[in-house]
């Protein structure tokens, strides 16, 4: 083999190490640019997740803060409705406490009055001795009407009419303008047992705070309807 033969054959040998070179270049570069393009795309989707994840944390948020804005609101609609109805209540109850005022003004009314309240007081305790209150200004009526009152008891309860000390401690006088936030009692009596063991209030106004609780459900009741209404 001469040097020609020799300079074409290393030159074939080059070629084919160059071409084989440049094959596995291109093999490197696609793979290279394959793996690239995959973690790209691995990369966008995780943050396309992280977005999404942000997204509905914010969405969440959002939405419990319009849940919490909601109750806030309807929770101070409601408490405007019950403060409401209780000032109409109130305004029942003082215009009501207001009237029982001219129960005592109609002397013969309040008289008999003063005799049923202390017969129911007498019913209720069925004692034989029993210490009255009344008002100062109403003394020398229930004393009027007592033994009417103890006769009727006796009457109805079937039994000896019992001993009645009219107390010489009073309850209230009526409300007044100068003393508006002072004790005050529209009338009415407080009968109590001897030792004080037993006590039936029946003023006009303790008459009027068991009515008010009896008829306080009802009276909401309707007072809600007019305010749905």
């Amino acid at each position: 083999m001469n040097d020609t033969d020799v300079s074409k054959q290393i030159q074939q040998m080059v070629r084919f190490i160059r071409q084989e070179a440049e094959e596995k270049a291109n093999e490197i570069s696609v793979s290279a640019e394959e793996e690239f393009n995959i973690e790209k795309l691995q990369i966008v989707e995780a943050e396309k997740k992280k977005i999404r994840q942000e997204y509905e944390r914010k969405t969440k948020q959002v939405e419990v803060r319009k849940k919490i804005e909601y109750s806030m609101q309807l929770n101070a609609s409601r408490i405007k409705v019950l403060q409401a109805q209780d000032d109409v209540v109130n305004a029942m109850k003082d215009s009501a406490s207001e009237e029982l005022l001219k129960v005592a003004d109609e002397k013969n009314a309040y008289k008999k009055l003063l005799k049923g309240l202390i017969v129911q007081c007498l019913l209720r305790l069925k004692e034989p001795l029993v210490l009255l209150r009344c008002r100062e200004i109403d003394a020398k009526l229930v004393g009027s009407v007592l033994e009417d009152a103890k006769k009727e008891y006796a009457e109805k309860a079937k039994v000896l009419a019992p001993k009645v000390t009219i107390d010489t401690v009073y309850l209230p006088p009526p409300p007044s303008s100068a003393e508006a936030h002072g004790l005050s009692c529209s009338g009415g009596v407080v009968l109590a047992s001897q030792d004080g063991k037993i006590v039936c209030e029946n003023t006009l106004d303790a008459r009027l705070d068991v009515v008010f609780r009896q008829k306080l459900p009802e009276i909401r009741k309707r007072l809600y309807n007019k305010m749905s209404a």
